[in-house]
């Protein structure tokens, strides 16, 4: 795209995710976007096939900016820590985030149940960069044959508390218990003396 383009873009997923705090999920209209961003309604088609395919980029570009401030806070002398301490430390902010902006937690589980095939690209652009972060800051103390699997469980421990705490299933204080304990009981098992140094993939920079 061309920097207009891309300004424009950038404007719709602003817009969305401002109403999205402002409104909800719900209430949100494409037309109150296009209002709201000053691009017509026509041409916001052209960059989005549909309101959940908005919703769904928006979320993954806040997501992505959420997963870079979290592993930029992680690098650097660690203290000691091991791959579970960063760990925990990671999907502590995270869930931290999303409880400053519940709304935005509310769109990421309403995205999630969204039919829309350009939305479901969105979304597993987000679960790659959940992915990519967690290998980062797990560095290499997670054997390889074992790094997917651990990544994959906790990705998915993620977005299953989230969803029970928006659903009103938990508290927010439990999700965030068994999302911690779920973290110690993956990794614990590969702690090392001596973690290795790391860097932060350019992909969530």
């Amino acid at each position: 795209m061309s920097p207009r383009q891309l300004e424009r873009r950038e404007s719709l997923i602003a817009a969305a995710l401002a109403l999205v705090n402002e409104i909800g999920v719900e209430r949100l209209q494409m037309k109150q976007v296009c209002e709201r961003s000053g691009v017509a309604l026509g041409t916001a088609y052209r960059y989005f096939s549909s309101k959940d395919h908005l919703l769904a980029a928006a979320i993954a570009e806040w997501h992505r900016l959420l997963l870079a401030d979290l592993v930029a806070e992680l690098r650097g002398p660690r203290a000691g820590l091991g791959a579970t301490d960063r760990v925990v430390r990671f999907v502590r902010g995270g869930m931290r985030a999303y409880q400053r902006q519940p709304e935005l937690a509310r769109l990421r589980v309403a995205v999630a149940a969204s039919t829309d095939p350009f939305a479901s690209e969105s979304l597993q652009g987000m679960a790659r960069a959940d992915s990519t972060a967690l290998q980062a800051v797990m560095a290499d103390e997670v054997p390889a044959a074992a790094s997917d699997l651990v990544r994959h469980i906790v990705g998915h421990a993620w977005q299953g508390e989230l969803t029970a705490w928006v659903t009103g299933r938990t508290t927010l204080g439990d999700a965030r218990r068994r999302l911690e304990d779920v973290v110690r009981l993956v990794l614990t098992p590969y702690e090392t003396a001596y973690p290795a140094p790391y860097e932060v993939p350019s992909t969530v920079r």
